[in-house]
């Protein structure tokens, strides 16, 4: 079954795919270098289940990464803009969406002098 891009991943969750994916593997074979069964795997990616710290450590070796941490003042700035975009009407939201479609779509001019 797909993610539905309505539910937000976990961080555990996002990190344990990530990892598969850059590394090439299948959950199958995750599972296999982590020495857990598939069906964990599965059911993380999915959010289903939460690893351990531990675990989410062992799956993240078994794909061939570390996770490095560090504590780090806190900064609102997320919120703070979450709190702006949510003061903007539909059609304003529309009017942005379009404006940065318009920017990423957008070919460089090239200067000849």
């Amino acid at each position: 079954m797909a993610q539905s891009y309505d539910e937000e991943l976990s961080p555990a969750a996002a990190l344990v795919q990530l990892a598969r994916i850059k590394a090439g593997l299948s959950q199958q074979e995750l599972a296999r270098r982590a020495s857990v069964p598939a069906t964990m795997i599965s059911a993380y990616e999915r959010g289903k289940r939460q690893p351990s710290l531990n675990t989410l450590l062992k799956l993240l070796h078994a794909a061939g990464f570390e996770l490095t941490m560090k504590l780090e003042p806190y900064d609102s700035h997320d919120e703070l803009l979450e709190a702006l975009e949510s003061k903007r009407s539909p059609s304003e939201r529309r009017r942005r969406d379009r404006h940065i479609e318009a920017w990423r779509s957008a070919t460089p001019v090239t200067g000849s002098r």
